[in-house]
């Protein structure tokens, strides 16, 4: 099974909000598709959190700290 990416996440969340804009929704769908948006929307922060642990900001000094 292939890693899902962040932005196979951001697609799959474009694809839930055009779900849960329909107007023929059905409650019950809607609550899955925000439920699942949820998720991905966990899954792209936690994403995110990582990437920006990892960059690398120049000090005074000319050296590299993390940020």
């Amino acid at each position: 099974m292939k890693k899902q990416t962040l932005e196979d996440a951001f697609l799959q969340l474009e694809t839930v909000i055009e779900r849960l804009e329909a107007e023929d929704i059905s409650l019950e769908d809607s609550f899955k598709a925000y439920s699942e948006g949820m998720e991905l929307l966990q899954f792209c922060n936690a994403s995110i959190d990582r990437v920006e642990k990892k960059v690398l900001k120049m000090n005074e000094d000319g050296e590299l700290d993390e940020f």
